[in-house]
């Protein structure tokens, strides 16, 4: 299975969100191409509420577990209820551009 399609069914599936956006960032990145290893995911949910930011996260990593001890490599979430997300006027946070770091420069 692609590694956004796990992302989305196991979200959807367990978070029922209002809405739900998995970006495959990992050509932003010096990755070899196809290596879906870099991902932003936006997801707004009722299940958020009452939970503090560090709760949500833990959440989505606990559902994403299989992909992150795997093919992922970075994972940049931005977790909200319906009504934060409305009060932030429904809007994607927009990704930083790449600073090209590697193991290698060090």
């Amino acid at each position: 299975m692609q590694v956004k399609a796990f992302i989305e069914e196991q979200l959807m599936t367990h978070l029922s969100p209002v809405f739900l956006q998995v970006a495959d960032e990992s050509h932003m990145h010096n990755v070899p191409e196809g290596a879906q290893s870099h991902f932003k995911v936006t997801v707004v949910s009722e299940q958020f509420a009452g939970s503090r930011l560090i709760g949500r996260h833990r959440q989505v990593n606990t559902l994403l577990a299989d992909a992150l001890s795997g093919p992922v490599h970075a994972l940049a979430l931005h977790t909200y209820t319906p009504q934060e997300w409305q009060d932030r006027g429904n809007e994607i946070v927009p990704s930083p551009a790449c600073r090209g770091g590697s193991k290698a420069d060090l």
